[in-house]
């Protein structure tokens, strides 16, 4: 089994900070894209940023310059450095990954999702 188990959410004031981490676990044989996803209630959930394995990042026009997403290959877990928040970055995150497992004897890769992390920008 593969899990994606994330940490870091909370209340924090306009203009503050929060840093989200997200780690995988389980029978994985490697780890190809990490990013992070936002839903804010009644609307869509929409790419925040993403990493992948080779290096490359991408972010939501709505968070450069705010947000950094970095990843620790060996360790299996990805961040969200988010600051300069805004009221309007208020949503449950979710971290994603594209993963190679093993269910012996194959291989197969699939994308996992964490439950969500809670992060609220209120004054």
């Amino acid at each position: 089994q593969v899990q994606l188990v994330e940490s870091g959410g909370g209340l924090v004031q306009p203009g503050g900070s929060l840093r989200l981490s997200c780690t995988a676990s389980g029978s994985i044989f490697s780890i190809n894209t990490m990013g992070w996803y936002r839903q804010a209630p009644g609307k869509e959930r929409d790419l925040v940023a993403s990493f992948t394995r080779g290096g490359s990042t991408n972010y939501a026009d709505s968070v450069k310059g705010r947000f950094t997403i970095s990843r620790d290959n060996a360790k299996n877990l990805v961040y969200l450095q988010m600051n300069s928040l805004k009221p309007e970055d208020t949503a449950v995150y979710y971290c994603t990954a594209e993963i190679t497992y093993r269910s012996v004897p194959y291989l197969h890769t699939e994308d996992f999702w964490g439950q969500g992390t809670q992060v609220t920008v209120s004054s």
